[in-house]
C-alpha cells in the first residue's frame, strides 16, 4: 500500500526546495490544526524511512485565547511518538497601548517563542504548517491591500538567526490535507479567540476560489507563476 497522496506532494516540495537536508534539526509549530498536525504526521512518518537522516521537536504556544490540545490529537501524538513540548504565554500582557491585540499580533508574539525556542535549543529550521491555499491568499492580500507583491516563501533564510523556515505544505491544497485529517481523526480543531472573525482573510479566501473556480491545478499554475515573478520579502528579519 503506497503512502498518502499528501505525503507524496510534500515529498515534492521538500525535495524541489531542500527543505530536509542531511544532519537537520528542524522545530515545528504544533497549533493543533489541521495543517501543523498533518505536518507532524508526515515527518513521523518519514522519519521511519531508511535514509532519514534528520530529527525534529514539535512546541505547543499556549496562549491565554485558544483552548488546550484536544485528546483526539495527542493521541495521535502519542501513536506517532511525538515529545510535545508546550510553552505558556500571556498575549493581553504583551501589547502595546497603541495597539489592537489581534490575530497578527498573536501570531508575531507565537513566532517570537518559536525563533527563541529554536535558536537557543540549536535548532537549524522551523517548519511551519502554511499549505499552498494559505500562501495564495497572503499574495492577494498584500496586493489588494498594500498594494504590494510579496507573501510567504517555501524557503525563507533569516539573516539575524541561523535559521530557515521552512513550508512543507507549500505545494498542498487545502482539500488535500482536509481529506488526510479526516481520514486520521484529526480535523475539526480550530482557533477559538474572538478576534479571528476580524480578519479579513475570509474574504480573500472567497475570492481566491472564485478566481480559481477551486481547481487544483489552476491554483499550482498561479502559485508556480506567483513563486517565479515576485520577491517573497514579507518574512525577512
Amino acid at each position: 500500500m503506497g503512502q498518502p497522496r499528501l505525503f507524496s506532494i510534500i515529498d515534492k516540495a521538500c525535495y524541489d526546495y531542500r527543505m530536509i537536508e542531511k544532519g537537520d534539526r528542524i522545530l515545528v509549530g504544533a497549533s493543533g490544526g489541521k495543517d501543523s498536525t498533518a505536518l507532524i504526521e508526515y515527518l513521523a512518518n518519514r522519519k521511519k524511512r531508511k535514509d532519514a537522516d534528520f530529527e525534529f521537536q514539535c512546541v505547543f504556544i499556549k496562549t491565554e485565547f485558544a483552548s488546550p490540545l484536544p485528546q483526539n490529537i495527542l493521541d495521535n501524538f502519542k501513536n506517532w511518538g511525538i515529545n510535545l513540548h508546550t510553552i505558556e504565554i500571556n498575549i493581553e500582557e504583551r501589547s502595546k497601548k497603541e495597539k489592537k491585540t489581534g490575530c497578527y499580533w498573536c501570531s508575531t508574539q507565537r513566532r517570537t517563542e518559536l525563533l527563541k525556542f529554536a535558536v537557543e535549543g540549536g535548532f537549524n529550521k522551523i517548519a511551519l504548517g502554511h499549505h499552498q491555499d494559505d500562501i495564495l491568499e497572503t499574495v492577494l492580500m498584500n496586493a489588494l491591500e498594500k498594494g504590494l507583491l510579496g507573501g510567504m516563501p517555501p524557503v525563507l533564510e533569516y539573516k539575524k538567526y541561523p535559521l530557515k523556515v521552512i513550508r512543507p505544505l507549500c505545494y498542498a491544497p487545502q482539500n488535500i490535507i482536509v481529506e488526510q485529517a479526516k481520514k486520521m481523526n484529526y480535523y475539526g480543531f480550530t482557533c477559538t479567540c474572538s478576534f479571528q472573525d476580524n480578519s479579513t482573510r475570509k474574504t480573500v479566501r472567497k475570492n481566491l476560489e472564485i478566481l480559481t473556480s477551486s481547481d487544483e491545478k489552476t491554483k499550482q499554475r498561479l502559485f508556480d507563476a506567483l513563486v517565479k515573478q515576485i520577491p517573497f520579502q514579507s518574512d525577512s528579519n
